[in-house]
C-alpha cells in the first residue's frame, strides 16, 4: 500500500500521509512524495489549495526512527536535518495556499510541516509537540526552530522544546497557531468548509497575501511587490469584483 496519495478536486490537491500503523511517521518515500506533490502544484495554475492531512486518526508523528539507526556521527544529523529543511521550505514556498489538517499527533517533523503550512485546522484529539529532549535526545534546526518561535512565540516553542510538552488543540488554538478546532465528530466539515472557502475566493488576492504573509518569515515573494500589486490591480478579477460589488452580486473569479 502507497504510503502517500494524492488526489485533486478541482481546485485543490489533497495530499494524505497513509501509514496509520505508525501513526504516519514519516520515510523518505513519504517525504519524497509530498515534494512530488507540491512539484504537482507548482506545474499547475489550476490547483490554488494543498490540504495536508493524515490517515487513522493522526497526523504526523515525527520522522520514521528506524532511519536513525543507520547514523554512524554527527555528520549523519546535520545532512538529515539539511535534507528535512529542504522538503519543510518546499512546501512553505508552494504555489498554492496550504492547509495542514490536523487529527492526534502532530509532533517533532509532523510539528515542522503544520508550522510550513500557511493555514492548520484542528480536531479536538490533536497534539501538538517536539518531546525530543525526553525521547530521541537529537535536536532541531535553526530554520524550524524559527518557524515555531515566529507563529507560536519564544516561550511556548521553549514550552515544547526544553520541557518535552504534549499542548492540546484548544491551547494552540488560543496561541493563534491553530486557527479553528472542530467540534466533536465534525472535523471532516470542518475541513471541507475550510477548503470550499478557500477555493471559492479571488485566486489573485490569495496569491499576493499568501505570498506577503510567508515573506514575513523569510521565504522571498513570488515577484517584486510592485509587480504583484500591479497584476492583482491590472487583472480582469479586480475590474469585474468591483462591478459586482457595486451591481450586488457574487463575483466570477477566474484567476486573471
Amino acid at each position: 500500500m502507497a504510503q502517500l496519495t494524492t488526489s485533486v478536486d478541482g481546485p485543490v490537491l489533497t495530499v494524505t500521509l497513509t501509514r496509520p500503523e505508525a501513526r504516519n511517521a514519516m520515510t523518505w518515500e513519504m517525504y519524497d512524495g509530498l515534494v512530488r506533490a507540491c512539484q504537482q502544484v507548482n506545474a499547475d495554475e489550476g490547483l490554488r489549495v494543498l490540504l495536508l492531512r493524515g490517515s487513522g486518526g493522526a497526523f504526523v508523528a515525527g520522522t520514521d526512527i528506524s532511519q536513525f539507526l543507520e547514523f554512524e556521527d554527527g555528520s549523519d544529523g546535520v545532512a538529515y536535518e539539511a535534507r528535512v529543511e529542504e522538503i519543510v521550505s518546499t512546501l512553505a514556498s508552494v504555489d498554492a495556499v496550504t492547509v495542514a489538517a490536523v487529527e492526534g499527533a502532530c509532533v517533532g517533523g509532523g510539528l515542522a510541516l503544520a508550522a510550513a503550512c500557511d493555514l492548520r485546522v484542528a480536531d479536538a484529539s490533536a497534539v501538538f509537540g517536539v518531546p525530543i529532549a525526553r525521547t530521541l535526545g537529537n535536536c532541531l534546526s535553526q530554520a524550524n526552530v524559527d518557524r515555531l518561535v515566529r507563529l507560536m512565540g519564544r516561550g511556548t516553542a521553549g514550552e515544547l522544546l526544553l520541557l518535552g510538552r504534549l499542548l492540546p488543540a484548544s491551547r494552540m488554538h488560543e496561541l493563534g497557531f491553530v486557527q479553528e478546532v472542530a467540534p466533536e465528530g465534525g472535523f471532516d466539515q470542518l475541513v471541507a468548509d475550510v477548503v470550499d472557502r478557500l477555493a471559492a475566493h479571488a485566486p489573485l488576492t490569495l496569491w499576493a497575501s499568501r505570498g506577503m504573509l510567508r515573506a514575513t518569515g523569510g521565504v522571498p515573494l513570488p515577484q517584486p511587490e510592485e509587480e504583484m500589486i500591479s497584476r492583482v490591480y491590472g487583472s480582469e478579477d479586480f475590474r469585474g469584483g468591483v462591478r459586482a460589488f457595486v451591481e450586488k452580486v457574487r463575483p466570477r473569479w477566474r484567476g486573471w
